[in-house]
């Protein structure tokens, strides 16, 4: 057996499969032949003892019907008997003669019988037909006819002795037969564990040739894939292809990984030397806002409050009442952005900075603004994130109400539905475009970064144009885009004096000289719109907020919250 395995061993791949498949056909072939032979013992042997019997039995039965019907033939005036006679006759001599006269098929004894059968049979008819003739012509002697009678008795006891003997024959081939017909299921199950054998050794060999070394392999080439390149090298007993492969493969594994370590250590040099880079510019940028908050600490908020309280106050000596409460709402409006640092807040005190705010609105705009707050709940002690109103409503302002030479009305809805907080702001201004408006809710769906800024100087661009058109292609492409949050572009100052005196003399803002400043520029607009959509989102998970438009009509923003209560 050790000889055999080496001799495998050292027979190439093509020559294995060969030497595998000749075995295969092998043992397919001795399955055809043991199949053939039982084919032959039980189909052919059995069948010509069956068939020989069969063949004496219709004889005998032959020759008794036509004795049958001779005898009733020459006593019976019916002429259906003549009509079948005939027939009869005819099948006796085909039964007879059906049997061929081979010697070598017959043997000795049943071809003498056969022989002596068919003389017996042609004697007797000819004396047969003598005697009907004889009949017909009324000339019959009865010393012929029992002549007749005498030769069918002999006819019959010669088809007997043929019957017999072809018993007795098939009687001696069965007894040869029956001792192989009961030796088959050994024989069977004796090559049935030959071949099982002999294709369980292959089977064997051939994993031993093939899988194992392939098993390994894919073993080795996941560990390596993992990027463990020192394992132990592949081993094998192969010394056909699969064996200079796996010689191969070990080879280049270590190559590999000398190279992938060699890598590994100039990565990490590199790495270092950023590290070193990004800390050093890290220092950089703490000195530089270091320096930015000493600047700024060098103002003090409390002078802008004090200043405007002060200006308040000589308003009031003034008379000036108007202005007195403007002051006092800009100081309102500093005073919650610079000292409100908490995450909510009342809504009572959310809904009084816009209405701060839009106090200002209209001081600025006159009768083309106008406000309308509807709570249904207690807003002492409902609370809501902090800067959501304020935000919103400048949105409006700038990018709603402002364009729309008439004006508009702003109007906020609080109320509950479901143990949710449920906050509606709609505005009657310019409306956003169905192109425009998908953008934007496909940007806060996204919930990263601010609205684009393109994409909200499209809103006040008519329908159709092509400016913008592409700058919602633009936004669309682009996901890192400017922030929505800065402060509105600074107005020159001689502007700025001109739109006061405006106010001063007619109560309200030129409308022709103040839409150039509140339509959107090129620059940056400060509405807020992504800034409170990912704030909401962060606080409440299950928070939601959705814009609604309609070009020419206004928007509606709608944000849904939990229900919070203080305490």
């Amino acid at each position: 057996m050790t000889k055999i395995r080496n001799f495998w061993d050292t027979l190439t791949i093509k020559n294995k499969i060969r030497v595998f498949t000749g075995s295969v056909v092998a043992a397919i072939l001795l399955a055809l032949m043991f199949a053939a032979w039982l084919v032959k013992l039980f189909m052919v042997d059995f069948n010509d003892i069956m068939e020989n019997n069969s063949k004496g039995g219709e004889i005998v039965a032959a020759i008794n019907a036509e004795i049958e019907a001779f005898d009733l033939y020459v006593h019976s005036s019916d002429p259906s008997t003549v009509e079948g006679w005939d027939a009869i006759t005819a099948e006796t001599r085909r039964q007879i003669y059906s049997v061929p006269l081979d010697y070598g098929q017959l043997g000795d004894e049943r071809f003498a019988r056969l022989q002596a059968l068919r003389t017996a049979y042609d004697e007797y008819s000819r004396s047969r037909n003598q005697v009907l003739a004889d009949y017909e012509s009324d000339k019959l002697y009865v010393d012929k006819l029992y002549d007749v009678y005498s030769m069918q008795e002999y006819l019959a006891a010669y088809a007997q002795k043929y019957v017999d003997v072809t018993m007795l024959q098939g009687n001696e081939g069965y007894n040869v037969l029956a001792p192989i017909v009961f030796s088959v299921p050994y024989l069977a199950a004796a090559l049935g564990v030959v071949l099982f054998v002999a294709v369980v050794t292959i089977s064997r060999m051939m994993d031993r040739t093939f899988s194992v070394p392939v098993l390994k392999l894919a073993n080795a080439s996941r560990n390596i894939a993992s990027n463990n390149f020192y394992i132990d090298d592949v081993v094998v007993d192969n010394k056909d292809e699969l064996g200079e492969m796996v010689t191969a493969f070990n080879k280049m594994k270590f190559a590999t990984g000398e190279y992938i370590k060699a890598l590994e250590e100039k990565r990490e040099a590199l790495d270092q030397l950023h590290a070193q880079e990004v800390e050093n510019l890290e220092i950089e940028k703490q000195l530089e806002t270091m320096n930015l908050e000493l600047l700024k600490s060098q103002i003090n908020p409390h002078f802008l409050f004090n200043t405007l309280n002060v200006i308040a106050g000589m308003a009031n000596l003034e008379d000036a009442a108007t202005t007195e409460q403007m002051i006092e709402a800009l100081s309102s409006l500093f005073r919650y952005n610079l000292k409100n640092q908490e995450k909510e807040a009342l809504l009572s005190q959310e809904l009084k900075i816009a209405g701060d705010y839009m106090y200002l609105q209209k001081m600025r705009f006159g009768s083309r603004v106008e406000y309308e707050v509807q709570c249904d709940v207690d807003e002492e002690k409902t609370v809501v994130p902090t800067f959501t109103f304020q935000p919103l409503i400048e949105n409006a302002m700038i990018h709603g109400i402002s364009p729309k030479v008439e004006g508009g009305k702003i109007s906020v809805h609080v109320f509950t539905e479901d143990d949710r907080l449920m906050i509606t702001l709609a505005d009657t201004g310019v409306g956003i475009t169905e192109e425009v408006l998908q953008a934007i809710r496909e940007q806060l769906e996204m919930g990263e970064g601010e609205i684009e800024d393109e994409l909200l100087d499209a809103i006040n661009k008519p329908e159709g144009d092509e400016a913008a058109r592409a700058a919602i292609v633009r936004a669309a492409e682009r996901n890192d885009g400017a922030g929505m949050d800065d402060e509105p572009d600074e107005i020159d100052d001689m502007d700025e004096v001109n739109r006061t005196r405006d106010i001063a003399s007619t109560g309200k803002e030129n409308t022709m000289n103040s839409d150039k400043h509140n339509l959107p520029s090129e620059g940056k607009v400060g509405i807020g719109l992504g800034n409170i959509n990912r704030r909401i989102k962060a606080m409440y998970p299950d928070s939601s907020l959705s814009i609604d438009s309609k070009r020419g009509e206004g928007t509606t923003i709608t944000i849904s919250i939990p229900l919070t209560r203080e305490g």
